[in-house]
């Protein structure tokens, strides 16, 4: 079976769109020897619509699909497989990649391009895994957040981290220390949680009422 060029809408262009910071993301996340690239099925001899550390292939935005590319995609018109297992290949220059693709669908389950990951082996280990680290000569701070299978906890290490940071504020006298640990839990979403006034008020104790004030008084302004 071949593959067909796709007809495009403005729509399926805006969809496909919507992955280029998707692409931005997972570039950052693994570090600059990663290149990470979106196809679109619109043209198969401009396919490439976002690429990420292009350099390691030496393509740019409007250099066409790959072979392998088309070869999956016509897998996928067949199997609707649309994340084949990983593999391995060489650029141009003869360096090893490890490398993924997935089928990128519309919401009317069109396919209309590839997001694909290319990670560039050739560079000694120890290079790769410190563009992984946080860096000793650059002032990096650890991220706190909780991953948790349950409300409970990422409210209480929200709840936390919100006591810590106010109490830490000298600007913030005690009497205003409460409503400025609710303040920061609503800017932060946390009140999305429908435990969340309860484990606030146990913890601060404080009255619900209490909470749902501070609260109304947020909204207002």
């Amino acid at each position: 079976m071949t593959v067909k060029q796709v007809r495009f809408t403005k729509e399926d262009r805006e969809c496909l769109g919507n992955y280029f910071h998707l692409a931005d993301t997972i570039a950052d996340l693994i570090g600059p020897h990663c290149e990470v690239v979106v196809h679109s099925f619109e043209s198969i001899e401009n396919s490439i619509v976002k690429i990420v550390n292009g350099h390691h292939t030496g393509r740019d935005v409007g250099s066409p699909i790959t072979d392998l590319g088309l070869k999956m995609w016509s897998e996928f018109e067949q199997t609707g497989e649309l994340s084949p297992k990983s593999y391995f290949t060489n650029t141009p220059d003869g360096s090893l990649m490890k490398s993924t693709t997935s089928i990128l669908l519309a919401a009317n389950q069109k396919p209309i391009g590839m997001l694909c990951i290319n990670m560039n082996l050739s560079f000694p280990f120890p290079e790769i895994i410190k563009t992984l680290l946080p860096q000793s000569n650059k002032p990096q701070s650890i991220t706190s957040e909780r991953f948790s299978t349950n409300a409970s906890d990422v409210i209480e290490q929200a709840l936390n981290t919100a006591i810590a940071e106010i109490e830490s504020d000298t600007s913030i006298s005690t009497k205003k220390r409460n409503k400025a640990i609710v303040r920061r839990l609503y800017e932060n979403g946390v009140f999305e949680f429908k435990e969340t006034t309860t484990q606030v008020s146990n913890q601060l104790k404080i009255s619900r009422q209490a909470v749902y004030k501070f609260i109304r008084e947020f909204k207002s302004k």
